[in-house]
């Protein structure tokens, strides 16, 4: 086998694994791939003329995983960033972007960006004192949080964003994410580097497609992508209200093949929001923050009235794109359901952090998905704890939104989680994370081929005529630990039966 490679052009050349297991805890046949599609599952199979045969004995395949929430240019750069992960002040954030000032890596021409700090529990505040070296180095600084909702900036930075003055340095919310893309701006042929660059990372572990809520012209960014090479990936692009008009315009409905893709992207949904964060407090939620809160804030933010969001909805709906809702609070989740029962059209809740259980019904709405993010609930276990003391039990509530017969789909929110999706299964199966401590609400676990599915966008089982979007991995995921699962090899990803990712 070789290193990764491209899915390029034209049919792909027939393959046969040969003794591979079928699914976990799977019998094991031959799977015949050709024509982009599972031809035929047995035993003894021949092969297709001019096909190659793989010795699979000792694999597990599966269908191939969709990340469904992932912010891909943030991500591509964020793998680039100076990790503040480990930061547990503002001070030993500032420290750790000085340190990274003067490695020799980072020119004062270009900004220097830290990502993945958690400010919910420091003891001091961000303070632009604590960024005044980078005058003297002449950096423009950023430090962005890792739920992406806050980002601190010194003055050098605030000034070629145009927030020059700005008392903190501290913004949130759309104020951040305009600030960030403003700073982070680089020429699309190095973007769309960076960008295929995770795209291969993602290959790696198992992933044929994306569901992108990048904060950019996602159809024409990935349109562009596509002009200059194949995408090695399935994407659907979602749409912000800025774009929304154009895209009516254009005639764009969800799930439509943009021109030009070669069939991998296509139209995905609008994206807005209904509240802020569980790191920043501006999740809105039924109950208030503890200690003190920012004016008009004890109980969060409402981003998107409810009158505004369904007028937005129904008229994206009215022209064949669905909605994508941003809700992590109870709160906000409410208002979200409410909104998708008074326009009547399908769509996605991303997050559902934290439920009403009497909403418990709603969420499992014909047409009604929700994009989850379980590798956040063992990241944010101690904040939630704090914040949302005495309401964990029905946070990241996955069991009970099954019962109760919601869809569910896995995403990474990458850059908040890394994009693997195998963290995300693991999350969800043993309600860890790799720090080793017990589970968190275990009662929440779902099933490991629960997971899968939602990891895979439904699908469940192989069967002949599905797209031969196919992950083979080293070992049954039945048979593993939740560390162990974490951190599964992958020997092969197919896209459309062209290898993207291959081992040995």
């Amino acid at each position: 086998m070789s290193d990764t490679q491209t899915v390029s052009e034209g049919a792909a050349a027939p393959l046969v694994l040969r003794g591979v297991r079928l699914g976990s805890g799977g019998p094991v046949r031959d799977l015949v791939v050709a024509d982009g599609r599972i031809a035929a599952i047995g035993t003894d199979t021949a092969p297709p003329p001019g096909g190659e045969i793989v010795d699979a004995r000792g694999l597990t395949v599966l269908p191939g995983f969709w990340d469904a929430h992932v912010h891909s240019v943030q991500w591509a750069s964020a793998r680039r960033r100076v990790d503040l992960s480990g930061a547990r002040s503002a001070r030993a954030a500032a420290d750790l972007m000085a340190a990274a000032a003067l490695d020799g890596h980072h020119g004062p021409d270009e900004p220097l960006i830290g990502f993945g700090f958690r400010d919910g529990l420091w003891s001091d505040a961000p303070d632009p004192s604590l960024l005044a070296w980078s005058e003297d180095t002449g950096h423009a600084v950023a430090l962005v949080s890792n739920d992406l909702h806050t980002a601190w900036f010194g003055r050098a930075a605030l000034l070629r964003i145009g927030r020059a003055g700005h008392p903190t340095g501290v913004l949130r919310e759309q104020a951040c994410l305009d600030g960030v893309a403003r700073l982070a701006q680089a020429g699309p042929r190095v973007v769309d580097r960076w960008v295929q660059d995770a795209v291969r990372a993602a290959a790696a572990r198992g992933v044929v497609g994306l569901l992108d809520f990048e904060y950019a012209d996602n159809i024409a960014d990935w349109t562009r992508r596509a002009s200059a090479g194949a995408l090695g990936v399935r994407v659907s692009c979602s749409v912000y209200p800025g774009h929304l008009e154009r895209a009516i315009e254009e005639g764009r409905r969800t799930g439509d093949v943009l021109p030009g893709t070669g069939g991998l992207a296509r139209v995905g949904p609008l994206k807005l929001f209904v509240d802020g964060s569980l790191n920043t407090r501006t999740a809105l939620c039924a109950d208030p923050y503890p200690g003190p809160a920012r004016p008009g804030e004890r109980h969060g933010i409402l981003q998107t009235p409810p009158e505004e969001l369904a007028r937005l909805m129904a008229r994206a709906a009215e022209h064949g794109i669905h909605s994508a809702v941003h809700a992590i609070g109870d709160r906000a989740n409410t208002l979200a359901l409410d909104a998708f029962e008074e326009v009547g059209c399908p769509g996605r809740i991303e997050h559902a952090q934290l439920i009403d259980r009497s909403d418990l019904p709603r969420f499992a709405a014909p047409g009604l998905v929700l994009g989850i993010q379980p590798a956040h609930a063992p990241d944010d276990r101690d904040i939630a704890d704090h914040h949302w003391a005495g309401r964990t039990d029905r946070s990241y509530a996955y069991a009970e939104l099954l019962r109760a017969g919601a869809t569910l789909e896995l995403g990474s929110d990458a850059p908040v989680s890394p994009l693997d999706p195998w963290h995300g299964i693991a999350a969800a199966v043993h309600r860890s994370g790799p720090d080793g401590r017990d589970p968190w609400h275990p009662e929440q676990a779902i099933g490991l081929d629960d997971a899968l599915a939602a990891a895979s966008g439904g699908r469940r089982g192989l069967r002949v005529g599905d797209p031969a979007d196919l992950v083979l991995t080293a070992d049954d995921p039945a048979r593993l630990s939740a560390s162990e699962l974490r951190d599964m090899p992958v020997s092969g990803t197919l896209l459309a039966g062209r290898w993207t990712y291959r081992t040995g």
